[in-house]
């Protein structure tokens, strides 16, 4: 098959649609259940993307959660700790396969942005990693391969409307990729260019030291900025992404964006949070609304009189300010990666905020010394990767 129509494009008004390939061969794709839509595709294309070179990158199998072109999570699969397990609500599933535990992972990272998303996982999908995603509200998958129990879990997904794609692993794009915008072609070469360890050589602070598993964390970072819509910076930690900045037409936007996430990321793992006494009914998502709103600024949205008792068997106390700073300030030895050069050191004082003490970025910017020197006065360890990662 070299074309697949789809019901319309981005928006109901844009019809025809379709995806297919100009030179008449097969499609990399094939759908083994549901119907994608257009928004569907470029998720999936960019996730399944971003996968293969993270397992490529580590050796580890991998996950990502994208909404709207852009991954809201992103991870590798290492084993979850028990705290891990309950903020990201599998807890009450056992030991997990290293895909699942991916996918937990990049599902729990953001969890407000990851619902409804799409997923794109670098192995065959295993029974465990199915049996969790049956159980979110996703709009579809793509993978090299399902076992059979596994493709069964997800086809009785969503009234059995649930698009599960497989895409064949040994694909390889063309050279050049063209696209058009307003009736005008665009061209240029496939973003071939390879995220390894060896873009953290040209360390330019004081604090040289960067070890292994933030090396790791580092390469995770940019190579879902490498598949991230531009401005883009990534925060990582513990083998996953935990907050990601993107689309912003300011640097430091992005950064104080991601930054957040991180911060979100690392409140739900206090205490307070841990033990909010939900009422035994109330679902996933609304638990993730109902934390969203606790930590942050709008948290009488759920504590006023009349509110709580909807959603909590007792009344929670606030988390103060006070108290989150302090909680927040535990959050160390975290990485972060930027798509281009920070122009300004503002982006290292915020970075700092959120237990950053790692940082990948191409350089470049006629402020490099003054992003260098915040670097040094908080002993970040930083490297010039030399190499600009937009993507639109």
């Amino acid at each position: 098959m070299n074309e697949i129509s789809l019901k319309y494009g981005c928006n109901p008004n844009q019809t025809p649609a379709r995806v297919f390939m100009e030179d008449g061969s097969d499609l990399p794709i094939t759908v083994l259940n549901g119907r994608p839509g257009y928004i569907n595709l470029l998720d999936a294309l960019n996730g399944w993307q971003l996968v293969k070179e993270l397992k490529e990158a580590t050796g580890l199998p991998a996950a990502t959660s994208f909404k709207h072109v852009s991954p809201a999570g992103a991870a590798v699969g290492l084993p979850l700790t028990d705290i891990e397990a309950k903020i990201y609500w599998v807890d009450d599933l056992g030991e997990l396969s290293p895909l699942a535990c991916a996918y937990a992972r990049a599902r729990g990272a953001d969890r407000m942005s990851s619902y409804g998303d799409f997923i794109s996982l670098s192995d065959v999908c295993d029974v465990d990693t199915a049996n969790l995603v049956h159980r979110e509200v996703s709009d579809g998958i793509i993978a090299p391969g399902y076992e059979s129990e596994a493709l069964e879990i997800l086809k009785s997904k969503k009234k059995g409307n649930y698009c599960v794609i497989q895409i064949d692993p040994e694909y390889v794009p063309a050279e050049t990729e063209t696209k058009q915008v307003f009736g005008v072609s665009f061209e240029q070469g496939h973003n071939n260019a390879v995220i390894s360890t060896d873009l953290l050589n040209n360390i330019v602070t004081d604090n040289k030291e960067i070890p292994d598993s933030a090396k790791i964390d580092l390469m995770i970072s940019l190579i879902v900025l490498k598949y991230t819509q531009s401005n883009s910076v990534a925060y990582a930690k513990g083998g996953q992404v935990i907050g990601i900045g993107a689309g912003q037409q300011s640097r430091i936007h992005c950064t104080r964006l991601a930054g957040q996430k991180a911060d979100n990321w690392f409140l739900r793992q206090s205490p307070k949070v841990l033990n909010l006494p939900f009422l035994d009914n109330i679902r996933r998502a609304d638990r993730d609304n109902a934390i969203d709103l606790y930590i942050g600024e709008d948290y009488m949205d759920v504590l006023a009189d009349g509110e709580w008792e909807r959603i909590f068997k007792t009344k929670p106390e606030v988390f103060t300010r006070e108290e989150k700073r302090a909680w927040l300030d535990k959050n160390t030895d975290v990485a972060l990666g930027s798509d281009a050069f920070f122009p300004f050191g503002d982006n290292i004082e915020r970075a700092f905020k959120s237990g950053v003490k790692y940082v990948a970025q191409p350089g470049g910017s006629i402020r490099d010394d003054n992003v260098i020197e915040a670097c040094n006065r908080h002993g970040i360890a930083m490297a010039f990767t030399g190499l600009r990662l937009f993507h639109h």
